[in-house]
């Protein structure tokens, strides 16, 4: 976000205010000064910046109305915006939408790619100014990240200085080291780059990684896919907020039935198609080694499904092309998540009404889903947010600290009071160096909210 003159002039005001303020709450002897920032970096989860796209001459409309004039306003090169466009509310242009966020698997190259015809590309990599709104026209429906960045902003941060935005093309995930992933492992490289930019421009200091829902597992890979002397020199700490490290029983609706995410009017049947083709998704469906083998999520009159049945599942819901991909590339990614032995911070919901069970009574998929709730954001079931805690409770070298609190939903701790004072205060935590070292601790106490 670019900043006012106005509040260029105060921030330095505002700065010691917020600061003071930190210090009666959390008694953390905190700087005022920007030159002791160390530089954030914001990363979004799944849906969580702007997308853009182009059509080709390759491009094949799904129907008429589909034809490559539409939308009719466009940039002078072509592109347009992708995600979110308030055009998906009208079920003709919803289709559009669909086929051209729809990816394909290609086995022979096994890896994704967008439809013939479709060209995307994320907007501002390196600036928050994609994560603020998803639509800037409708600031007031699309807020994403912008309450976070306005805090940020008030404890002396800016946009291009010492802050930074780090948005991808959130369908495509990763695979399995041993697999290409073309699209995904070209993010984390740019992440990368932004990170070690980010240091090299204030003065050498570490960097505090702040992340998203599936942002958190895009980071995570990052930092075990990189040498303990890289994330030593560039990490100072990584902050996840609402990171499903095991998946989520919600996924499992999504793939089965199809899932609207509270957009109005749109028919859930017309976006399913595109929501199973996502390799994001696919990543997203409940780790069996989280869940209980003995857990039905998935409940239909002929059989019941775990998280250990996934492939079964993905047969019998009519989607029998995801089972390859998910065999061969998702299953050996989250069969081990390793400690990456970087100061971690997780702040997640709880005491939130969350999809645990789905019931299936007529055994039709395309029909809703009746459903049993469990403890967890509303999204992200609390198995998924507290696996870490449980998969790294005997490392030595992995700091990790949990901050559960109630009522926050899976999106709503970006912009709720509670939350942000939280996340901010462990910024500022973090930042006055008023936290424990890595030398001879294993998992932290957790606090709770």
């Amino acid at each position: 976000m670019k900043e006012h003159s106005l509040k260029i002039c105060i921030t330095n005001t505002l700065t010691l205010l917020v600061m003071v303020s930190l210090i009666c709450c959390t008694n953390v002897a905190v700087s005022t000064s920007n030159n002791n920032l160390n530089p954030v970096i914001l990363i979004p989860g799944n849906g969580g910046n702007q997308l853009e796209a182009k059509l080709t001459t390759k491009y094949k409309p799904s129907t008429l109305i589909c034809d490559p004039w539409y939308p009719p306003f466009k940039k002078k090169n072509g592109w347009f915006r992708l995600w979110f466009d308030s055009s998906v509310l009208l079920a003709p242009f919803t289709k559009c939408f669909a086929s051209r966020m729809t990816l394909y698997y290609d086995q022979d190259l096994d890896d994704y790619f967008n439809v013939p015809g479709v060209e995307t590309r994320v907007p501002s990599f390196g600036s928050t100014s994609s994560l603020l709104y998803l639509n800037p026209r409708l600031k007031l429906v699309t807020g994403y990240m912008a309450p976070l960045v306005e805090s940020l902003e008030q404890l002396g941060y800016i946009d291009g200085q010492n802050l930074f935005g780090a948005p991808y093309d959130f369908r495509y995930g990763l695979a399995a080291p041993s697999h290409p992933s073309q699209v995904g492992s070209k993010f984390l490289n740019d992440l990368k780059n932004l990170i070690e930019k980010a240091s090299n421009s204030n003065g050498g200091k570490p960097v505090i990684l702040v992340s998203h829902s599936l942002g958190g597992l895009f980071v995570l890979e990052l930092l075990n896919r990189n040498p303990s002397s890289w994330r030593k020199k560039f990490i100072k700490h990584f902050i996840a907020l609402s990171a499903p490290w095991g998946g989520t029983v919600d996924e499992m609706f999504t793939f089965a039935s199809g899932n609207t995410l509270g957009v109005p009017l749109v028919n859930p049947l017309i976006v399913r198609n595109e929501q199973r083709t996502s390799e994001s998704n696919l990543w997203l469906l409940p780790n069996p080694k989280m869940f209980d083998i003995d857990k039905s999520l998935v409940t239909t009159p002929y059989r019941n499904y775990s998280a250990h049945d996934m492939i079964d599942f993905l047969k019998d819901i009519g989607f029998p092309e995801g089972v390859y991909p998910y065999e061969t590339r998702i299953l050996p990614l989250i069969a081990k998540i390793d400690a990456p032995a970087v100061a971690m911070t997780c702040i997640i919901g709880k005491g939130v009404k969350t999809p645990e069970e789905l019931f299936y009574r007529n055994g039709d998929f395309d029909e809703p889903p009746e459903f049993s709730y469990g403890d967890g954001d509303g999204t992200v079931n609390m198995v998924s947010l507290l696996a870490l805690e449980s998969l790294w409770k005997d490392e030595k070298n992995q700091y990790l600290k949990v901050i559960k609190i109630g009522g926050v939903t899976h999106t709503s701790i970006l912009k709720d009071k509670v939350a942000l004072d939280e996340i901010i205060g462990e910024i500022s935590r973090i930042n006055s160096h008023a936290q424990l070292g890595l030398s001879n601790i294993s998992l932290a106490t957790f606090d709770e909210k």
